[in-house]
């Protein structure tokens, strides 16, 4: 019978030197047989929810942790049966290999710890038929971070040998709820609906999706519960999810921080506290461009794409820059300098039911009018369902939130780290207003510009912020801007 040792799979740091991460879910169950890199569970990080490939092909024997908890990085999450390759390696190869040191995984799909670090050795080559560039060594033999071509599952009766290195398994930490051993069974949805559904009580096995192949939807879930009246988002941001109603008699909910709300917390403390903000306002007549917006929406080349008053506010922004690139920058307290970019990534703060997100465009400057709406609708919809990579919330130069939506005509935003500018759009609303020298019903919008003192003078961000109101009032004006 072939040899099985224990093997634990430890949280790994999953980027961006975030020290915890939150089980949103497990997709495997104790007695399950997984494969190298299958998905075993998704972990929420302070800025995405991410999902965790398996670093061994084995049979799951406990999993440590149960969705909602906060786990720190380097903390045993699940522990796995796997086949013993290292069992027919040499007594003699053994005290060096110890003597090497182990590597832990650092991202995603890393692999688990090196077991062997022996250096793999080159054949000598023959002008007739190149070797191999690299063999491993015959007495060392490296624990493979793929799949052996040839493993069979391993068998789940006793293990033929002790565990090796590590500690007997303990069942008190296994997961004491009913294990769904059929997971491709599962009620189909994504991470924020399934919240949603716990928050509320609700067992998704009972409800049926609407959403595209049998998808369950926050609609759904709150349809169940008889809440399908209920507001959703304007203009497709995600709303805050619903709270579960406070039991009777009882006078106060509390809800632990963690996760994206507390990563943002901590953020904007930090930007308020450190960059010394100066918002300005100015409102406009949109008319013309809410009228060109019309004409878009008809035409051919826009065929399919989501065109929205934010579409043409974020061109307008990218076009202004190239007027005023200083706003386009960050302070960096180390090194005491001021970085310019010569590039655009593009933030949109996003309302999601995770809190709120600010993931960016990567060179949106480089995008026409309908590349930049396809890019949008794209970022809209993954941070709707929580799908945002932190690579994806990182590196924004500078951003822009959407207020209006929200039927709210001003604000004072707070930077967004590591940025120099943010620009808030108003609601667009009709009201009188001064045209060719009479009184009107127009369309007007307020913008509102906080920008870092710092960095920006005051004739900076009055010329960016007049040049943007400018291409909104008139959007032929870009040709003079280009």
């Amino acid at each position: 019978m072939t040899a099985t040792m224990i093997k634990e799979f430890r949280l790994p740091d999953l980027g961006e030197g975030l020290t915890e991460s939150e089980i949103v879910s497990w997709k495997v169950g104790v007695g399950d047989t997984v494969s190298l890199n299958q998905i075993i569970a998704e972990v929420e990080t302070a800025k995405a929810v991410v999902e965790l490939p398996s670093p061994f092909a084995g049979v799951i024997t406990a999993l440590h942790e149960q969705p909602g908890t906060v786990v720190e990085v380097g903390k045993p999450i699940v522990s796995f049966e796997v086949q013993d390759d290292a069992g027919n390696q040499t007594a003699a190869a053994a005290p060096a290999e110890a003597a090497l040191p182990k590597r832990e995984p650092n991202l995603v799909g890393y692999g688990a710890v090196v077991e062997s670090t022996g250096r793999p050795v080159r054949r000598q080559r023959t002008l007739v038929e190149p070797a191999p560039l690299v063999e491993p060594a015959p007495l060392v033999e490296p624990a493979p971070l793929v799949e052996p071509a040839k493993t069979k599952p391993v068998e789940t009766a006793t293990p033929a040998v002790e565990p090796v290195e590590t500690k007997p398994v303990d069942t008190n930490l296994v997961e004491t709820k009913p294990v769904d051993t059929n997971p491709a069974e599962r009620p189909r949805s994504t991470p924020p609906v399934r919240k949603l559904a716990k928050d509320l009580g609700v067992d998704l096995e009972s409800v049926t999706g609407t959403g595209p192949s049998g998808l369950i939807t926050r609609e759904d879930v709150r349809n169940f519960v008889g809440g399908g009246d209920l507001p959703a988002a304007a203009h497709g941001l995600a709303a805050q999810e619903l709270q579960p109603a406070p039991a009777q008699g009882e006078r106060e909910v509390r809800t632990p921080i963690k996760g994206v709300r507390k990563f943002t917390a901590a953020a904007m403390v930090s930007s308020a506290f450190t960059a010394p903000h100066v918002t300005e306002f100015l409102t406009v007549d949109v008319t013309p461009v809410m009228e060109l917006l019309a004409r878009l929406k008809e035409s051919k080349a826009f065929a399919g794409h989501k065109l929205t008053p934010l579409t043409l506010v974020a061109k307008a922004v990218l076009i202004a820059l190239r007027r005023n690139p200083g706003l386009n920058a960050k302070w960096d307290e180390a090194s005491q300098e001021i970085v310019q970019f010569n590039y655009v990534n593009l933030g949109i703060a996003a309302a999601t039911p995770r809190g709120l997100t600010v993931p960016n465009i990567k060179d949106a400057d480089r995008l026409a009018l309908v590349d930049l709406s396809t890019a949008l609708a794209e970022l809209t919809d993954t941070a709707r369902a929580g799908k945002t990579s932190p690579e994806g919330l990182s590196g924004g130069t500078i951003s822009i939130t959407n207020i209006g939506v929200f039927g709210i005509d001003a604000g004072t935003p707070i930077l967004n780290p590591g940025e120099a500018a943010i620009l808030a759009m108003g609601a667009v609303r009709k009201a009188p207003w001064e045209y060719q020298d009479q009184v009107a019903l127009r369309q007007v919008m307020t913008l509102s510009l906080s920008f870092d003192h710092r960095l920006v003078d005051g004739e900076q961000g009055s010329r960016f912020l007049a040049d943007v109101g400018a291409l909104l009032a008139d959007p032929g004006m870009a040709f003079a801007m280009a």
